[in-house]
């Protein structure tokens, strides 16, 4: 199977730059993937095509100010516009010591043993006098790819976010902004530890969880951070030749017994996002009978065109870039064929694309 099999075309004026000015106002297309027919909807239509005992599963993850600016240790003099290099924290291997994966820009000149001093910032991120954060470079990947070790402080959470950016994703062509802070944000994350929000949850408002309540609506909540796995370009031609980075999930005893009660009595789960898709299956795949085990791990589960789904029924999802992951993964829940002629029908009639675009339900 070729990666170039999941292009299409995307005019880039229809790459969503900015947040609607309320969540619920996105568009969503309607996808059937028994028939492939479509139909253009509005996300408060969302509620009412829910069934009444349909279970319905967030990933409640957290999004990090995962986005940091430094200098070389050793060019203290050099200006700093000159001299910035761009670290995108991405997953934390481990607390005490404290050390991240993280993907630096301009890599090239980033080596192992190079230290790195992160300052106070403001938004046209200047650093004054003060050397607020070190890390050290202690392993070098490939793409960029970094594992810092940041020296101990009494709050390091603390201090990212006073000194971290929004991660906003390449194709929004802007800064962040303090708006950002809150928006690029799901109204139900708590666990912190993305390095890119769950952008299917992005549509929610309390008034559309409030609607889910009042029709009885079951609803449970995983955690995936989303990291690597997610949005690393997939840089080979086969589609079987691409490994998927982990990324750290959980999900408690009372999401399985609720995520295992709907599976038994045969009600729909609908996954909120690929990331929700991706904590549920690869946490079906660890067990014989295709349940769903409670506990804390690694997902690496790399879902194209052939997978069989054990949990997720119906899925709510934002749309992706050409040849990504995760297109790879709705294609294999409702037909590339049938998934890619929703693509161009969304172009077609001008919805939003992305992280801050329009939503597609595919049920």
């Amino acid at each position: 199977m070729l990666v170039s099999d999941f292009d299409y075309h995307l005019p880039s004026e229809l790459i969503a730059q900015l947040p609607l000015p309320n969540r619920a106002d996105s568009r969503m297309l309607h996808l059937s993937r028994g028939s492939g027919i479509v139909e253009d909807r509005h996300f408060r239509d969302f509620p009412g095509l829910l069934r009444p005992d349909d279970l319905v599963v967030f990933n409640n993850t957290r999004v990090l100010p995962a986005r940091l600016y430094a200098r070389k240790s050793n060019s203290k003099d050099q200006p700093f516009g000159a001299g910035r290099i761009e670290v995108l924290l991405t997953r934390q291997i481990s607390s005490a010591p404290n050390e991240w994966e993280c993907l630096v820009r301009p890599g090239r000149k980033i080596g192992v043993g190079d230290g790195l001093i992160f300052g106070d910032r403001v938004f046209d991120r200047v650093f004054d006098d003060r050397e607020e954060l070190r890390a050290e470079v202690i392993s070098r990947g490939p793409f960029g790819e970094r594992t810092l070790r940041f020296d101990p402080v009494d709050d390091f959470f603390g201090l990212l976010d006073r000194l971290g950016h929004m991660p906003l994703p390449p194709y929004i062509d802007r800064a962040d902004s303090p708006e950002d802070r809150e928006r690029y944000q799901t109204i139900f994350a708590r666990e912190r530890g993305s390095a890119a929000a769950p952008t299917a949850g992005l549509h929610f408002t309390d008034e559309i969880l409030g609607q889910l309540r009042d029709r009885g609506i079951e609803t449970a909540e995983v955690t995936l951070h989303v990291g690597l796995g997610t949005f690393q370009p997939v840089r080979v031609e086969r589609v079987e030749d691409h490994k998927i980075h982990r990324e750290c999930y959980n999900i408690s005893t009372e999401a399985t017994e609720k995520i295992n009660s709907a599976l038994d009595e045969g009600r729909r789960v609908i996954a909120i996002g690929t990331t929700t898709v991706r904590s549920l299956e690869h946490a079906a795949s660890l067990s014989k009978d295709g349940k769903v085990a409670a506990g804390t791990g690694e997902a690496d589960i790399f879902i194209y065109p052939g997978y069989e789904f054990r949990v997720v029924k119906a899925m709510l999802t934002n749309f992706h870039l050409p040849q990504s992951t995760l297109l790879m993964l709705v294609c294999a829940f409702a037909d590339r064929e049938r998934v890619l002629a929703a693509y161009r029908h969304a172009v077609e009639q001008r919805y939003r694309f992305y992280s801050y675009g329009d939503c597609m339900f595919v049920e």
